[in-house]
């Protein structure tokens, strides 16, 4: 039960758990991620170099079964259209070489349908040539048929011819053009040139036949020879001889340089400067008969220097292919090796960095766990902190020794301000325990000083209510000096020679709340209370009460019982006060069982209660619970061992108990507590102040007073730790303070017991027995009501300082 209980209470605040990944994780991490990136740049690398490899390896394969076979139909359909040509050109010529010529071109065209059937170009473009030629193929009968029969003219057949050759060098451009290899893009380029210069050898050894035994030729054919020599020549200076192979750069010189060649020359240079022009056309000079015989000298070996070329550019590519292959078993070869190499050093690492890591952790833990809560305790007691015990500074230089030595630094820091925290709580609890004592000291001499003023001005019963109450208020003080030497880290030591009965104890205990009318006591048991925890026994219920009377309505009663248990003495305080959560009621308890820093004591020094109890019940071994009472308030629970009770002995003949002796015997049931009367008129103050003294001083079975004398007057010292200095300096203890004798402050009409009928100042007042609520004034009716209003005023005050 804490002194301020809100309506409501708020549920721990949950908190958002980072899920953190381990460190053998991340090193795992570190080496898999690098591993699997390489391994997958070396598997794409080598899927690219296999792929080019393959493409090689087609375009290879679609120039020996096609490009082959495609030279030689290229190189029979040139000599065909020459042939036809010289047939237009002189019909009276004999047709045996066009026959011949013919009959070659078949038979390279069926070598040529049958590897194209077999394989493709190697690519779209290749291929979409590759069925252009073979369907200009398909006419080349009918061209034929049209050339022997002289129909359509010349320049159609030549034209046929012309086309057709012309898609078979764009096929060997788009079959060798799109590999992506540079040098071997270089080579194809070069073999597709040489074609080019040899079908303008063969274009003007066919322009030169159309010109027949007249040598004249019409004026755009003649411009197609003029065109033909210049771009032959310009091809291979400038695109073919720079970038021949030494072996075939030296064959074409041996070519160039030969007779026939040199021959070739001449007539080209004749038929361009001594033609001679004619109105529709030109005439050629008489040297370019001699055309023939160096043609048939230099044809064949041009056409053999074209097919080496292109053999070749097959075996380069085939080489490159096999190049690539290699590349890709050297660059897996190299890669695993490397794979391999990295994830061992990682293992390795790994295991070294894991295990100095858990050597860390190990150490580490022994200091939070073992060494720092030693050293904490000690600091605590006052007792020295062995240094070497604490892990020290070693300056070294890698990672996991800066994080050691990064912990080590933080632990003699956490060291240092535990010896000033230590220092600051031993001087603040010295300094308290000094404040608080010296404090009790004046509450002890102004209870002197009321007990003096009551002795002098006994007979003024107005007065002498007025003192009862200032005496009331001043023992509620000196309760909360108590709190703060207990909560200082002091003790009150307890001034009883002999142990109480529980019935005096709970009345001791109610005696001290400021609102005590309202108690209702019920002893249930009777036994006894060892006198060295009496007081704080009585301390810790008294908190409890007032914390039960202080929020609850102010005309509710609290109900207090106590009986015997297995476990000891139960004693069960149960009010009528607001609603609490369960929430709040686990807070509270949480509250009893924890012994809070100075911060949280200054953060609710205004509901310190509960802070007292739980120090309370530790230094007792008593257990303290709070839970819902049946009737909607709070019940608070004590259980106090029972190795602090002793049987209840008879009354000696001195009025004292024996406590070598048992007699058990059932409480009667506490009389009603005379209820609060204004003190409006003298009559009023008089039963007011009467009916004040007979409820301090309320009378047991045995005629003993609610509150012993000795608790009453005591002094307030405080137990210190063992090595803590005394208080004063000087080491003397105090001189005890004057206590106060029961009843010796009292009138002689207060000494005596009111009678049975509730006496004339209960039938003044109409709270004796007999007298009901009926029989209430109106004065006393209203005087109740704001006595009620104002109590409702004051618990919603102290709720509303509670909320958060």
């Amino acid at each position: 039960m804490s002194p301020t209980r809100p309506e409501g209470a708020r549920g721990p605040s949950t908190r958002r758990r980072r899920r953190t990944v381990r460190l053998r994780t991340l090193l795992v991490l570190l080496a898999v991620v690098p591993t699997a990136a390489m391994a997958t740049l070396v598997t794409v690398t080598a899927d690219r170099l296999l792929e080019r490899s393959a493409h090689l390896r087609s375009d290879v394969l679609a120039g020996e079964r096609l490009g082959l076979p495609l030279h030689a139909l290229m190189t029979g359909m040139q000599a065909e259209r020459t042939a036809a040509a010289a047939r237009w050109a002189d019909p009276s010529a004999p047709a045996a070489g066009l026959r011949a010529h013919r009959a070659a071109t078949d038979r390279a065209a069926d070598r040529f349908r049958s590897a194209a059937a077999s394989a493709g170009g190697g690519s779209e473009e290749a291929d979409r040539r590759l069925r252009e030629v073979v369907d200009a193929l398909d006419a080349l009968g009918a061209q034929r048929e049209r050339a022997d029969s002289r129909t359509g003219g010349p320049d159609s057949t030549v034209a046929y011819y012309d086309g057709v050759i012309g898609q078979m060098i764009r096929f060997y451009q788009d079959a060798f053009g799109h590999t992506e290899d540079g040098e071997l893009t270089k080579e194809s380029q070069v073999l597709v040139t040489m074609f080019s210069a040899s079908e303008m050898l063969a274009r003007e050894d066919t322009l030169l036949a159309l010109a027949g035994p007249s040598r004249e030729l019409e004026t755009t054919r003649f411009a197609e020879f003029v065109n033909a020599v210049g771009a032959h020549r310009y091809l291979y200076d400038r695109w073919v001889v720079p970038y021949l192979p030494s072996a075939e750069s030296d064959r074409y010189a041996r070519l160039a340089g030969s007779e026939a060649w040199q021959a070739k020359t001449r007539v080209e240079n004749r038929v361009l400067a001594g033609h001679e022009d004619l109105p529709f056309g030109v005439r050629l000079p008489r040297e370019a008969k001699d055309w023939t015989a160096a043609h048939a000298g230099w044809s064949d070996d041009l056409t053999a220097l074209d097919a080496a070329r292109l053999r070749g550019l097959l075996a380069h590519g085939d080489a490159k292919a096999t190049d690539l292959e290699r590349e890709v078993t050297r660059l897996v070869a190299v890669t695993g090796g490397a794979l391999i190499a990295v994830v061992t050093v990682v293992t390795v690492t790994t295991r070294s960095v894991l295990r100095r890591l858990r050597l860390l952790h190990d150490r580490t833990v022994t200091v939070a766990e073992r060494t720092l809560p030693d050293v904490v305790e000690r600091l605590r007691q006052g007792r020295p902190v062995d240094d070497d015990a604490l892990p020290r500074v070693r300056g070294e230089r890698d990672e996991v020794g800066r994080v050691s030595d990064a912990f080590a630094r933080v632990v003699a820091v956490s060291v240092d301000g535990q010896r000033q925290l230590a220092a600051e709580r031993d001087g603040f609890g010295s300094f308290a325990a000094g404040i608080a004592s010296r404090t009790g000291n004046l509450v002890s001499r102004q209870l002197a000083l009321t007990e003096e003023l009551q002795d002098a001005f006994g007979g003024d019963e107005a007065l002498l209510g007025g003192l009862m109450r200032a005496d009331q208020l001043t023992v509620g003080m000196r309760r909360q000096v108590e709190n703060l030497l207990i909560l200082a880290g002091g003790e009150v030591p307890d001034p009883h020679t002999e142990p109480m009965r529980i019935a005096d104890l709970l009345r001791e205990a109610a005696a001290e709340v400021e609102d005590f009318r309202r108690i209702d006591r019920q002893a249930l048991d009777e036994i006894s209370v060892e006198a060295r925890v009496i007081s704080q026994v009585s301390h810790l219920l008294a908190e409890l009460l007032d914390n039960a009377t202080r929020f609850s309505p102010p005309r509710s009663r609290v109900v207090i019982r106590a009986e015997v248990v297995a476990d000891g003495l139960s004693v069960e305080i149960e009010d009528r006060g607001p609603r609490v959560s369960a929430e709040r009621y686990a807070e509270m308890n949480a509250r009893l069982h924890s012994a809070p820093p100075y911060a949280v004591l200054a953060r609710n020094a205004h509901r310190l209660g509960l802070f007292v109890v739980g120090h309370l019940a530790d230094q007792l071994g008593a257990t303290v619970t709070l839970r819902r009472s049946v009737y909607g308030g709070t019940a608070a629970v004590v259980l106090v061992p029972r190795g602090l009770l002793v049987p209840t002995g008879p009354e000696t003949t001195d009025g004292t108990a024996d406590p070598t002796t048992t007699a058990p015997a059932r409480l009667p049931a506490p009389a009603h507590p005379p209820a609060r009367e204004p003190a409006r008129a003298p009559a009023t103050a008089t039963a007011t102040a009467t009916a004040t003294a007979t409820a301090e001083q309320r009378p047991d079975d045995r005629g003993e007073t609610s509150r012993p004398a000795a608790r009453q007057g005591a002094t307030l010292p405080v137990r210190r730790r063992k090595d803590a200095p005394p208080p004063g300096g000087d080491g003397a203890a105090r001189p005890p303070l004057p206590e106060r004798v029961p009843q010796t402050h009292l009138v002689e009409q207060l000494r005596t017991p009111p009678p049975a009928d509730g006496g004339a100042a209960a039938r003044e007042t109409g709270t004796g027995p007999g007298t009901g609520h009926d029989g209430a004034s109106p004065e006393e009716v209203a005087d109740a009501w704001a006595e009620y209003e104002d109590g409702t005023r004051k618990v919603e005050e102290e709720l509303r300082q509670d909320q958060p």
